[in-house]
């Protein structure tokens, strides 16, 4: 019988013991239905989630929340939008209690002296010009001010077709600013013209991801294995689906057949009663879904179906190792 301990050598399983013993338990967190700017293909706008419930505005009711989330065995919070930094009390309410990461475009700063460690990933969505279409304005020009040099944020580069054969450009000028990147892709729920993947554009998107990470590793926080994962939507020969995505709300989900999932997992609206279906939205089909959490977690709740080789075992540590690095569990 293949164990863990059969298939790694001993500087593989001393990695894969550091993250056997995190045990995350995640949910999603809507702080506001408000956002400082409105991105072609946000799922949160796009999908009609910020009129689904009204925000709860008594920050007692934030905080009692969140210790009931707590006594549910949540573990880590992951805050996204609108966008968080417009109320700075409810991030406290998490932030006072337990590991915290909070998902901002960066154009208002997060207040170190209020908040030494929380953990922020910047969104960003390629070069000047093609935020300029998707975002409104060129954002890294004020997020880049606003973090650089901080060792707890990074920005997360969600790639798009019109980015081939530019990563290197952007990836260089966060280098340059003192920041890590992690990426994803683009699921264009909007339908922006020229913005939707075509499959040999998903297959250039990985060779030059791959090329990154091995230019960058300093830089980049990724793993090839994953690359091939959002490229291809196929792991061990399963298509990523609804069948298939373990980030659906726990207390929502029908599904017959239930597959390896997210414990607990829960989506919360900003009325603190709301559950959405899924870490992204209901309106996104999840056959195009592209997002990189997702897929990440699809890796690291099927461990068993890495157990063939020591090569397939060793790739589901590294996506773990990444996963854990972006929420603070372990150092870069």
């Amino acid at each position: 019988m293949k164990t863990v301990s059969s298939l790694l050598d001993d500087h593989w399983y001393e990695r894969y013991k550091r993250i056997s013993k995190l045990n995350i338990r995640s949910s999603i967190y809507d702080v506001t239905d408000r956002c400082n700017l409105r991105c072609k293909g946000c799922f949160f706008f796009s999908s009609g989630e910020h009129q689904a419930a009204a925000e709860e505005k008594d920050i007692t009711r934030w905080h009692a929340f969140v210790e009931s989330e707590m006594a549910r065995g949540v573990n880590l919070a992951i805050l996204i939008g609108g966008e968080p930094t417009l109320c700075l009390d409810r991030i406290e309410a998490f932030y006072r209690r337990l590991p915290t990461f909070c998902a901002t475009n960066g154009q208002i700063k997060v207040p170190r002296e209020r908040f030494p460690d929380l953990m922020v990933g910047i969104s960003l969505w390629g070069d000047a010009e093609d935020e300029k279409i998707l975002r409104g304005k060129d954002t890294f020009r004020i997020s880049s001010a606003n973090y650089a040099g901080d060792p707890n944020a990074y920005y997360l580069y969600t790639i798009t077709p019109k980015q081939l054969g530019k990563t290197e450009t952007i990836i260089r000028k966060i280098k340059d600013v003192g920041l890590k990147v992690h990426v994803q892709l683009l699921s264009n729920d909007e339908g922006v013209d020229g913005f939707s993947w075509r499959p040999e554009e998903l297959a250039a998107v990985r060779e030059e991801m791959d090329a990154m990470l091995d230019c960058y590793p300093e830089t980049m926080i990724s793993s090839k294995y994953y690359h091939r994962i959002i490229t291809t939507g196929e792991m061990g020969g399963r298509k990523f689906g609804w069948m298939e995505c373990p980030s659906v709300t726990s207390a929502l989900d029908r599904r017959e057949s239930r597959p390896r999932r997210l414990t607990n997992f829960i989506r919360w609206a900003s009325d603190l009663k709301t559950m959405h279906r899924c870490c992204t939205s209901e309106t996104r089909a999840c056959s195009t879904c592209k997002d990189g959490a997702a897929h990440m977690s699809w890796v690291m709740v099927n461990k068993r179906a890495h157990m063939n080789s020591t090569v397939d075992l060793q790739n589901w540590v590294e996506v773990y190792e990444m996963f854990a690095k972006l929420y603070r569990f372990i150092p870069w």
